[in-house]
């Protein structure tokens, strides 16, 4: 069965794009089917992994307006994940969606098409709590929450959650919230350990584990189109993501 996550926050800085494109390399070294979906207008996803989005004619603008279908604009990236690649032309997408029916289920509709193709869709939200990211909370099955541990993030987690409950209510009552992911985490920093306490005892909030290092290895990696795991793949940032997927296959299989 597949399953779909959306990887939010609106606070940028993050680390979604990362974490997307590593989780999503991970999945397919254990053998998994994976659909990356770039939801975010600046492209940061598709450009990351190899994709110029100045050369793409189509990209999920067109599947979330409908005139295109999502197999009809997926590519496969060098490193064999798929992905539904974005271009600034999404925002125009963005505003055009508030005035159409059903704008918060677009999404959820047009992967209905090809889900039966992949196990993981992993969703790359925004850094906003706009349509996009309603449109994302309400395709996915769980969502997952990067969190970097400095003070701000505990604003922008109460924010976050604020609007799943609203998806919950309104538009997917099955949405589940899987946790925080530390990201650039410095667990040397007593500031950092604090936080990350403080934001899941606050909200009870589980911790996806292990922490993400910070590692300047995650910023030179989109310079040649790969993730770490095609760049550094002993590097302790691709191993932490993989032990991320191998803890979150195993809570697929428990869940199903």
């Amino acid at each position: 069965m597949t399953l779909t996550l959306a990887i939010a926050n609106q606070k940028g800085g993050v680390a979604k794009t990362t974490t997307v494109a590593s989780i999503g390399a991970a999945l397919l070294e254990q053998g998994q089917r994976v659909l990356l979906v770039d939801l975010d207008p600046q492209a940061c996803l598709t450009f990351s992994l190899g994709v110029d989005p100045e050369d793409l004619d189509v990209s999920v603008r067109e599947v979330l307006l409908g005139e295109k279908d999502a197999a009809d604009v997926a590519v496969v990236t060098d490193e064999g994940l798929h992905l539904l690649p974005a271009t600034i032309a999404l925002a125009q997408a963005e505003e055009a969606l508030m005035s159409r029916t059903g704008r918060e289920h677009r999404l959820k509709v047009a992967l209905r098409q090809v889900t039966d193709d992949y196990d993981w869709v992993l969703l790359d939200c925004p850094p906003s709590l706009g349509i996009l990211t309603v449109g994302a909370l309400t395709a996915a099955d769980q969502v997952l929450v990067p969190l970097q541990c400095e003070t701000l993030a505990h604003r922008g987690v109460g924010q976050l959650l604020d609007t799943v409950y609203d998806v919950r209510e309104f538009t997917n009552p099955g949405l589940e919230v899987l946790g925080v992911l530390p990201t650039l985490f410095d667990g040397r920093t007593k500031h950092a350990r604090a936080v990350l306490e403080t934001v899941t005892s606050t909200y009870d909030l589980d911790v996806v584990e292990p922490p993400i290092p910070k590692s300047i290895r995650f910023a030179e990696a989109p310079a040649v189109g790969r993730s770490i795991l095609g760049t550094s793949r002993t590097h302790p940032g691709a191993q932490a993501y993989r032990a991320v997927a191998a803890n979150l296959l195993a809570r697929a299989a428990a869940r199903s």
